[in-house]
């Protein structure tokens, strides 16, 4: 596997892992704020253990560091290295949303793809590859990002598994263009892409969030006329997204598979200015938080956090906010089975 994996640490082994008593299991834990100041100690999602593979994990956090499908600023090569920095901040149980996801799943940090930075064209292989191996470990893959060409490869590996899938992607952009500077491949056309060869399902897809200025009138309409359902920021603008979910899971069922794929700009750059391409006008914090915590209850089978640019994001509060909503996402996880216990 292309997987350039992040140090390994076994300092403070006994304080990383914890016993399920009932089912003999050993469960990887976060490394606490108590045991390990926060500036100090792995350099990994949460600060837990680093696996070389996926084997034996449930779910899997998984850094692709790609910027060269970018239009604009560039800079998402750096996000999953500064996610994981801020994501230092985060503790094991979801005190909103009552969730403690170590006590269920086994998961580690897996490192990063080693992604080809002077060709598109075999990075997208090399994912496509690399995430195919995770899948086939049997672990959820949640993915640090990169710029959002990423999940086009990404989504191929899923389809591979999966057949096609649900999608519930939130952006500030649909991403659904035909080509950029005549380049099929690039962080505007990845949902384009999906619907050619069939990697997602046009009639369990969404859009959340999509906003600003366009080249013509219908720019979001191609979405529509393929199924998908696009919600603009607009049609979100001072209201809960909970009702928005519950249709949406209502709709979906919860045996199908679904993938999440979240755009950091699709929140509005006073909450993530650390991006490439901002709009104003974007989704709350808290709207974030309803859309992820809505997907549970769904087969959800992956997920991505995109977009991160940590050159614009000099406070560090937009990779703080990706680490939480990262965690958000493993919160909601399906049971797994894979590390021996079905939760």
């Amino acid at each position: 596997m292309s997987v350039l994996c992040v140090e390994n640490h076994h300092t403070a082994t006994l304080n990383n892992c914890d016993v399920d008593r009932a089912h003999g299991m050993t469960f990887n834990q976060p490394l606490g704020g108590n045991d390990m100041p926060r500036f100090a100690g792995p350099a990994t999602m949460m600060r837990l253990p680093s696996h070389d593979t996926a084997e034996g994990l449930d779910a899997c956090f998984l850094g692709i560091p790609l910027d060269i499908g970018t239009s604009n600023r560039s800079g998402t090569r750096f996000g999953p290295r500064q996610i994981r920095a801020e994501s230092c901040l985060l503790r094991p149980y979801g005190m909103g949303n009552g969730q403690a996801p170590f006590d269920r799943l086994q998961v580690a940090d897996i490192g990063d793809l080693a992604i080809n930075t002077f060709n598109l064209k075999k990075s997208c292989q090399i994912i496509t590859e690399g995430l195919g191996i995770v899948l086939e470990c049997g672990a959820i893959p949640l993915i640090l990002g990169g710029d959002h060409t990423l999940t086009y490869p990404v989504l191929r590996a899923v389809a591979a598994k999966y057949g096609s899938v649900g999608l519930i992607h939130v952006d500030a952009h649909a991403d659904t263009s035909d080509a950029m500077f005549g380049e099929k491949v690039a962080h505007g056309t990845p949902f384009r892409r999906a619907v050619d060869e069939k990697l997602i399902d046009p009639k369990r897809t969404i859009q959340i969030g999509l906003r600003g200025t366009g080249y013509a009138t219908g720019d979001f309409d191609w979405g529509r006329r393929q199924g998908f359902q696009v919600v603009p920021a607009e049609e979100c603008w001072h209201q809960s997204l909970k009702p928005l979910m519950d249709d949406f899971r209502s709709r979906v069922g919860t045996r199908d598979p679904v993938y999440l794929s979240f755009d950091i700009d699709g929140l509005d750059p006073a909450f993530a200015p650390g991006t490439g391409t901002v709009e104003i006008g974007g989704l709350t914090s808290i709207q974030a938080l309803e859309i992820i915590r809505g997907c549970r209850g769904l087969n959800l089978v992956g997920g991505d956090l995109v977009e991160v640019s940590p050159p614009y994001d000099p406070s560090g509060n937009t990779a703080l906010t990706a680490a939480n909503l990262l965690f958000e996402m493993l919160c909601v996880l399906p049971p797994q089975t894979t590390a021996g216990i079905d939760a």
